[in-house]
């Protein structure tokens, strides 16, 4: 392991203060931010992906953001490439990587060494969706239980893109997905990773905090951000319009309905979007949690990092 580059990770539910802690670490021992949000990598999407801005980068290089643009459909296999191509770069130049974000799959398959195909095989994606189209989800699922009864098990008839993406690995590398995973958690790790997650000590507190930035982002002009993607030609079927408070403002624009009630719901999927970041991320035993009361205490996280993660 002592071979095996040292990086920083700073992650935990939305709202918490990750974006300025990371800043203030990477001030202190000369670091780099890389971004493991996965709607932060959009372009144009701004205010609802709550990115961080010039002012609050301070001057310190950040990777990752506003590089896709927000008609493409980017994923875990392609943010594995680009974040490993980022922290090589970083590592390269004698600077320390600062993981910081709230995606716990991509900061999971970035340490863990899993490969993924990145690109997959995009005409034979569109000739299996099409047949999904064609003949329905519980024929495909047939199919693909045929070949991987695990994935199969695990999966429902509705979910096209997942029973597409199982049955493009299969039909592409000759291996069902399960096999792939088997194969994988043998691979050692890519990183040593020191992991710090951030948390409020009551979870009313996090509620409360992630209704006043939804309540900022309505203010500083969500609405209008969705609107100029829709022009654009963003569908709804669009991988950056799922993202919560895209995928619900831009459903009241399209059906003409209140706004207000859209941004209350926002809040709703904000909040229990949290309630899943936490619990993805107590599954990791070796994770270091960082409590704030009120307000996050910057200083004091630094000085936890800079005690374990470090020395």
């Amino acid at each position: 392991m002592s071979d095996t580059p040292r990086i920083i990770v700073i992650t935990g539910p939305t709202a918490t203060g990750k974006s300025e802690l990371g800043v203030r670490l990477a001030e202190k021992i000369g670091g780099e931010i890389v971004s493991a949000d996965s709607m932060q990598v959009y372009k144009y999407m701004d205010i609802g992906t709550a990115k961080p801005t010039i002012d609050e980068m301070r001057g310190i290089p950040h990777h990752l953001i506003g590089f896709i643009s927000p008609d493409d459909d980017y994923s875990v296999a392609r943010y594995i490439e680009d974040a490993s191509s980022c922290i090589h770069d970083i590592l390269q130049r004698k600077k320390q990587p600062i993981l910081v974000g709230g995606t716990g799959l991509y900061i999971d398959s970035l340490l863990s060494g899993r490969f993924f195909s990145a690109r997959g095989d995009e005409g034979l994606r569109e000739k299996l969706e099409a047949e999904f189209e064609a003949v329905g989800g519980d024929v495909m699922l047939g199919k693909l239980r045929e070949v991987d009864v695990d994935s199969a098990a695990r999966l429902h008839s509705n979910d096209k893109k997942r029973i597409v993406r199982a049955l493009e690995i299969f039909e592409a590398t000759g291996k069902s997905i399960s096999q792939h995973d088997k194969e994988t958690k043998s691979i050692p790790p890519r990183y040593n990773a020191t992991k710090f997650a951030l948390n409020y000590s009551q979870r009313a507190v996090l509620y409360k905090k992630i209704d006043s930035r939804v309540d900022e982002m309505i203010a500083k002009g969500l609405e209008g951000e969705v609107k100029a993607l829709l022009d654009m030609g963003v569908t709804c079927d669009n991988t950056s319009m799922q993202a919560i408070g895209y995928k619900e403002i831009s459903s009241s624009i399209l059906s003409g309905s209140d706004i207000g009630a859209a941004a209350q719901k926002v809040k709703m999927e904000s909040r229990r979007y949290a309630k899943r970041q936490l619990t993805w991320l107590r599954r990791d035993s070796d994770i270091k949690w960082i409590a704030w009361d009120d307000v996050p205490d910057i200083q004091y996280g630094i000085d936890e990092i800079m005690e374990f993660g470090c020395s």
